[in-house]
């Protein structure tokens, strides 16, 4: 009797899950693709060894991206405590500004690409609570600057800061919120900027992030790398972004969501720069790019940000091998502009 009273306990258990994942995979149904975006960082850039403004440039009139990420890093803007040098940045938010591109300024110590965080040499060994009020300083010198640039439509605050990845130090939600609530402040409602928060797709529970958020950004990967299994394809089908993104509203309530990184670049061993080609089409190539787009265009959502254009762009002028940067262009040209 008991035996047979675990039997049926677990068969309702499943008949109940199923019946949950249909109803949520039908709250977030399939959709076309309709806009796409790319995150570009002209330290990353640099990296390969071309010139980034040639790269960034490219990626704005020759791929023809609308919506761009660029990261405003700490590292850079304020290598001198008290010196800040927006050159850089600001020439990208001002040919940004004069195509009509849209872009997400993304805030904070831990911002796209390794190591992750980004602090100034002079801030590395100062004392935790101190290095805090320094970032909140830099935040606060940030958004005033660019508060008023017509072109900044999304202030990003840190980069998947629930994931514990990179070269960090231990995460603090208390503090992120700290720095969210400065940066509403600086730039209130109802005229101010939306916030967005990131989370990865496939290794975190999305609600710490989105309930914080005005907007939520996803990753979304397929080939990676780890030091324990090597080279390996997650063998998630694109319902599970699906399913994912209607358990999140469920919790957060509706609310914009997009693919924050799409994946369209090598994950190995070591950098993409430090490798050969051969290497680096393992994880990433022109088959499996169409193969992610296809898949990407299942998972329920249709904005998407591609990461790797710096890499492409390499590929195409240092390599002669185009085929990365012709298929994201051939995407973004087949989108329907009266979405």
């Amino acid at each position: 009797m008991a035996r047979k009273k675990i039997i049926l306990t677990i068969g309702a258990f499943v008949i109940f899950f199923l019946f949950s994942f249909v109803f949520l995979l039908g709250k977030s149904p399939v959709k076309p693709p309709r806009e796409f975006g790319a995150t570009f960082s002209a330290m990353y850039a640099e990296r390969f060894g071309f010139d980034w403004q040639k790269a960034y440039l490219a990626v704005l009139d020759d791929l023809g991206v609308k919506k761009i990420r660029l990261p405003a890093y700490w590292s850079e803007i304020e290598k001198n405590q008290g010196n800040f040098d927006f050159s850089r940045l600001d020439w990208q938010v001002e040919k940004a500004t004069e195509r009509n591109v849209e872009v997400i300024l993304a805030l904070g110590r831990k911002l796209p690409r390794w190591p992750e965080c980004h602090e100034p040499d002079w801030v590395k060994n100062q004392n935790p609570d101190l290095k805090n009020k320094k970032l909140l300083d830099y935040i606060e010198v940030v958004v005033n600057h660019y508060k008023n640039s017509p072109a900044i439509k999304i202030w990003q605050v840190e980069n998947e800061p629930f994931l514990k990845f990179g070269e960090c130090p231990d995460f603090s939600k208390e503090f992120l919120d700290r720095e969210i609530a400065l940066v509403r402040s600086l730039d209130p409602p109802p005229g101010g900027r939306p916030l967005m928060i990131t989370d990865s797709g496939e290794l975190s529970v999305w609600v710490p992030a989105a309930r914080r958020s005005d907007i939520f950004g996803s990753t979304l990967y397929r080939v990676v790398w780890n030091q324990a299994l090597g080279s390996f394809k997650y063998p998630l089908l694109p319902s599970f972004f699906r399913f994912k993104k209607s358990l999140t509203e469920i919790f957060v309530g509706p609310k914009p969501m997009v693919i924050i990184e799409l994946q369209g670049e090598s994950w190995a061993r070591q950098m993409t720069y430090e490798i050969g080609v051969g290497e680096q089409y393992i994880s990433m190539n022109p088959e499996i790019f169409r193969q992610v787009l296809a898949y990407a265009s299942q998972s329920g959502f249709d904005t998407f940000y591609f990461w790797g254009v710096e890499w492409w762009y390499w590929l195409k002028e240092i390599e002669g091998k185009p085929e990365m940067w012709d298929i994201a262009k051939e995407a973004i040209n087949s989108l329907d502009n009266d979405y």
